[in-house]
């Protein structure tokens, strides 16, 4: 199947410290390294390793790191063709402090990513799509507008959206956070709604009502980052490939799981074959 992704492009910066750090306070003895990321990209690649041909549309500055923010999609053979550079805007950089335990704190500088506008966008999207919220919601509710197909919304991080975004969506993914925030306003349309509950697992709701559920595999977590958005690549792929509600929930735990295991957030994204491998 082919997918399109609009969302965000980042270099993220992972200070991997002995415990994660309270207002005001430094932490000493953290390690630091490099990976691509950004919400956008991480869910385009994790859809491309586990079987779908992906488009991405996004947005990276003129500077060194948008070749190594990119590094990952291109290897990967993702669709590139729909990300531009920005000449006055860097690209997005995402600060991520994690602990022993794999928990992390994030801090994102939008850059060029705030400054995709509908203009950047097809007249018509006619493939499967999938939305964040770490682009200007303008662009995204444009983009849920001119999709013709299946549109899958995670709203993260959580914000205010209208209506319409709402009941255009075929599939809403949200955690529990997000879930508190967004209420009954989740269930007014008539898509499927997904609540990730981190190791717990993943519940699906249609129209208020549960109709699966699904605990991951045990594993041990190393870096929680882009978990979620594994889970969301996956999630679409299993359902667009037409598996049950049920499956395709435990499908996406077991891909969320994989990424968790792994530091950085592209780099731990699983392939179809360990997704199958661990389920079997």
């Amino acid at each position: 199947m082919r997918i399109t992704v609009v969302g965000s492009i980042n270099l993220d910066f992972v200070a991997t410290a002995p415990r994660l750090p309270r207002a005001g306070e430094t932490v000493t003895g953290a390690t630091l390294a490099r990976h691509p990321g950004g919400k956008g990209a991480n869910q385009a690649l994790a859809a491309q390793r586990l079987g779908a041909e992906v488009c991405m549309i996004g947005r990276v500055g003129r500077d060194g790191m948008a070749e190594e923010a990119m590094t990952l999609l291109l290897a990967d053979d993702v669709d590139v063709g729909g990300v531009v550079t920005d000449a006055t805007a860097p690209t997005g950089v995402a600060l991520i402090a994690v602990d022993p335990e794999g928990e992390n704190q994030i801090v994102v500088a939008a850059g060029a990513n705030h400054s995709a506008m509908p203009e950047q966008l097809p007249a018509r999207i006619e493939t499967p799509l999938i939305l964040q919220l770490e682009l200007p919601i303008e662009t995204v509710e444009a983009a849920a507008g001119r999709a013709t197909e299946f549109v899958c919304v995670n709203l993260a991080p959580a914000a205010a959206v209208s209506d319409q975004l709402l009941r255009r969506a075929d599939l809403l993914v949200v955690n529990e956070t997000e879930a508190e925030f967004y209420g009954d306003l989740l269930h007014q349309g008539g898509g499927r709604v997904v609540v990730t509950l981190g190791a717990r697992g993943a519940v699906m709701y249609q129209r208020g009502a549960e109709i699966a559920r699904a605990t991951p595999p045990k594993v041990k977590a190393v870096d929680a980052t882009g978990a979620g958005d594994c889970f969301v690549g996956a999630i679409c792929v299993a359902l667009l490939e037409g598996m049950e509600p049920e499956a395709a929930l435990r499908f996406a735990c077991a891909a969320g799981a994989i990424a968790a295991t792994r530091p950085g957030a592209q780099p731990s994204m699983p392939t179809r074959d360990e997704v199958e491998s661990l389920i079997s």
